[in-house]
């Protein structure tokens, strides 16, 4: 797991620095003392992992967060718990009060692996190749093979599959992060398509096998390359 330190206390980075030295399965990728710094590391390097502190110059931890479209998994480090309940709202894994003791790293360590795991589809539950979503006061069960593509809307999503559709409250967000993400990809702010329907690609738009006929969906700009390089690296 690829983390990456974002703290402007050096006693605290060193700190966490050695933790992550310590624990077997974790590469630091880089510390900063800012938000500006972590946001342009964030841009070249793959990071699953930020230990982030919240009280920070220019910019905070919170803010920061909700600043990035897709942000890796967060666990916030601060000295000041009057932000947990914040923290928490933006689904940070864990929230460490300084000074951090080892086995509570550890504990949020363990904590962020098996959500990393789940975002790439590797629970248990994945591996019976299907998932619940709740739509007419039921939760209706939807096979990944059966899903053609997801369609974001104002207040709600449409799941269309080859047995038709299924309309639920679930947000975009909370899909992208349910779904495998070797089977699917988020290709526009209001799209998430199943890589094995997809036809073919051209320009900013890809054809898609919609049940007995053929469909065009956007591709935003800022899914394209990451689009591209998955689809290169797995050879579609």
């Amino acid at each position: 797991m690829r983390v990456l330190i974002v703290d402007d206390e050096p006693l605290a980075v060193d700190v966490l620095e050695t933790y992550v030295q310590q624990v077997p399965g974790l590469e630091l990728v880089a510390t900063c003392s800012n938000a500006l710094d972590a946001n342009a590391i964030l841009e070249r390097e793959d990071v699953d992992l930020i230990l982030l502190d919240i009280q920070m110059p220019e910019l905070s931890g919170i803010d920061f967060v909700k600043s990035l479209d897709k942000p890796p998994l967060i666990i916030f480090t601060t000295a000041y718990p009057n932000f947990a309940v914040e923290g928490f709202e933006l689904n940070a894994v864990d929230y460490l009060l300084k000074p951090i003791p080892m086995d509570r790293f550890l504990k949020a360590i363990n904590k962020a692996r098996t959500q990393l795991q789940a975002d790439h589809g590797e629970t248990a539950l994945d591996s019976e190749d299907f998932f619940f979503v709740k739509a007419d006061k039921k939760l209706v069960k939807v096979a990944y093979s059966d899903i053609i593509y997801i369609e974001g809307l104002k207040d709600y999503v449409i799941i269309r599959m080859e047995t038709g559709r299924v309309i639920t409250l679930q947000t975009m967000k909370y899909l992208e992060q349910k779904l495998p993400a070797g089977r699917f990809r988020r290709i526009h702010r209001s799209y998430i398509v199943n890589l094995d329907k997809i036809l073919s690609i051209d320009g900013n738009a890809l054809e898609i096998k919609d049940r007995k006929e053929t469909k065009l969906l956007p591709i935003g700009k800022n899914y394209r390359d990451e689009l591209l390089e998955l689809i290169n690296r797995n050879k579609l």
